[in-house]
């Protein structure tokens, strides 16, 4: 088992799905919108796009030309990783004990990956470094809502009307999901109408995860880094992909300096967890999504 996990090896699979399935319990994007599996090539998606509406012909009528332009999207895998330092003792425990190890450093690394799908996802950052993601060619809802201008004004005392004018300008799209901040879900869990709550289901804290039977999902993911966003509304369903590639290599580093800390591993009785994945994501069309906008950023 030690020189296995020396080496550095694959999860098994059932890991892998347990690992993604911790994911979607905190991943907004993950919980609404579809997943494709990731080919480290890229995945091809070619949407049309018809401005024209569907003709009637009669009877020796002659049918006439519908417009329509064929667009690509590609979704290309980013490689995400996180990795910590645990005492070596760890490499000379007992083979359930090391289980035990590689479980819960999974599980934390689950957490971490799912807000990275978000925060790539909405606001195309790098979760570590807060810096824009170049690798992503603007294909992140933020890039789409401002490109777009599809944004409300935040007004905490009427958040019911922020989300009705949102999904105003989603045009033919429908809003199969929210996306929302914590500042917007107690916004409308204090929000009264002749003294009665409207939205008790949001009150301290809770996520119900749906609003008037929409999927709904309260995450601090959607204003993260302090920004601007309160609400992300649009149609998760149809116009946005992610994915991640299955194999999600983890690896025991014994020797060394990986994290480039200036602290050798051997020198100080460590080593070093570092799991990785492969995580892409594609929006169909930017048109379909639309954002409540405070106008400034968090303090």
């Amino acid at each position: 088992m030690a020189e296995t996990i020396k080496k550095g090896t694959l999860l098994e699979p059932e890991t892998v799905t347990s690992i993604f399935s911790t994911v979607k319990g905190h991943s907004s994007l993950a919980k609404l919108s579809g997943r494709d599996p990731v080919s480290f090539n890229g995945n091809d998606y070619f949407v049309f796009s018809m401005d024209d509406e569907a003709d009637v012909i009669g009877e020796s009528e002659a049918k006439s030309a519908g417009s329509a332009k064929l667009g690509k999207v590609t979704m290309r895998p980013l490689k995400i990783e996180y990795g910590a330092r645990f005492s070596d003792e760890f490499i000379y425990g007992t083979d359930e004990k090391k289980l035990e190890v590689m479980k819960a450093f999974a599980e934390g690394a689950a957490i971490k990956f799912a807000r990275a799908i978000d925060i790539l996802g909405f606001h195309g950052i790098n979760p570590r470094k807060k810096t824009v993601v170049a690798a992503l060619d603007n294909n992140y809802i933020d890039k789409a809502v401002a490109d777009n201008s599809a944004k409300v004004d935040f007004d905490s005392t009427d958040p019911e009307g922020n989300l009705e004018d949102a999904i105003a300008l989603l045009g033919d799209y429908e809003a199969t999901g929210f996306a929302i901040s914590k500042d917007f879900a107690s916004a409308l869990a204090k929000l009264k109408v002749n003294g009665v709550k409207q939205y008790p289901e949001f009150g301290l804290g809770a996520n119900p995860g749906n609003l008037n039977g929409t999927a709904c999902d309260v995450n601090s993911t959607v204003n993260f880094n302090k920004g601007t966003d309160r609400a992300i509304v649009g149609d998760f369903a149809r116009a946005f992909k992610w994915g991640y590639a299955k194999e999600l290599p983890l690896e025991v580093i014994p020797y060394g300096d990986p994290d480039n800390s200036g602290r050798d591993l051997k020198g100080h009785n460590e080593v070093y967890l570092r799991t990785e994945a492969y995580i892409g994501f594609a929006i169909l069309d930017p048109k379909a999504f639309a954002a409540v906008q405070a106008v400034q950023a968090t303090e």
